[in-house]
């Protein structure tokens, strides 16, 4: 099949439920896109989706939003998946895999027969196994083939410390890493403050009880999740936000650091395994792989959350 040229202000979602469709909104709203396509195995919901949101183009500017097939992704610059089963209450992240599995492997040929040649945004749990389906399903090269990670998670951990120290969250920097689940890592030994190591900003806005208050935040951002579902069912709108913030990267080539769901290759002594992780974003997905320094618990804890997810993906039929 002959390749189809990108345009670069197309995008196309797979799934219009909870996330898929607030993530047609915050897109729509961004301007990013000029035209946006929604699949969903429920034609209808899709067109639903589509007519409600177009009903607020003439607040924003122009954008082509409407209900379609896997024919109308063939030029669009992202996929983004979010198709799949809900969490519930009291089900974890890899509780959803073998069901969301299930779901991809109708999903990802519909997307490689077409001899797609764009990006693949997996958001879907628990995503960093479902990254791995989707690459290992599609045949595309690994750098196209990403996922949301830890994009969420380390906005959480952002959020969390900037109420903590009273400051403001976009100057803090610090990583989730890991899985996107119950064994995600919060990278504390590369944590700053514009600049200021976390523990002696801390002191300065007078907390002296790291040990304590790190253990704190690192499962509240954990649980944030099981949280929010146990009060309203679902999680949408952050990491509706999020999945901008990842496109935004790519469409504007802006090469941001950001941790997402991606190959990792003989780093920490892990091989071959999809795990949250910084990279250099741009507009052809993975452009450099990041190795930030951890300490050596840290890599230890990295390294027990990808045995967890390669004993999940050992289970699993890829063929």
């Amino acid at each position: 099949m002959k390749d189809v040229a990108i345009n670069n202000r197309k995008v196309a979602i797979v799934g219009c439920g909870f996330v898929g469709s607030a993530t047609a909104f915050c897109l729509m709203q961004s301007g990013l896109f000029s035209e946006m396509v929604l699949i969903d195995a429920d034609h209808d919901r899709a067109e639903g989706e589509a007519l409600d949101i177009a009903h607020g183009i003439p607040f924003i500017g122009h954008v082509d939003i409407y209900a379609g097939n896997y024919d109308d992704i063939v030029d669009a610059a992202i996929v983004i998946i979010t198709a799949g089963a809900n969490q519930k209450p009291d089900e974890t992240r890899l509780d959803l895999v073998h069901k969301n599995v299930a779901i991809f492997k109708s999903i990802i040929p519909e997307i490689a027969g077409r001899n797609y040649q764009g990006i693949v945004l997996v958001v879907s749990n628990p995503v960093d196994i479902l990254t791995y389906v989707a690459y290992k399903l599609s045949g595309m090269p690994e750098e196209r083939v990403i996922g949301s990670g830890t994009v969420l998670d380390t906005a959480r951990l952002k959020y969390k410390l900037g109420e903590h120290l009273d400051v403001d969250s976009k100057s803090v920097h610090a990583f989730i890493i890991g899985e996107h689940g119950d064994s995600e890592i919060a990278a504390w030994s590369s944590a700053n403050v514009s600049g200021v190591p976390l523990n002696d900003f801390c002191e300065l806005r007078g907390h002296f009880q790291h040990e304590e208050s790190m253990e704190r935040i690192a499962e509240e951002v954990k649980n944030c999740a099981y949280e929010i579902i146990s009060k309203k069912r679902a999680t949408y709108y952050g990491i509706a936000m999020s999945v901008k913030r990842i496109c935004e990267a790519i469409v504007r080539n802006e090469r941001s650091i950001l941790p997402i769901s991606r190959m990792i290759h003989d780093e920490y002594g892990i091989e071959g395994m999809v795990l949250s992780m910084p990279a250099v974003l741009g507009e052809d997905g993975v452009q450099t792989r990041v190795s930030i320094a951890l300490n050596e618990e840290e890599q230890i804890k990295l390294k027990q959350s990808a045995d967890t997810l390669a004993a999940v993906i050992k289970e699993l039929d890829l063929n």
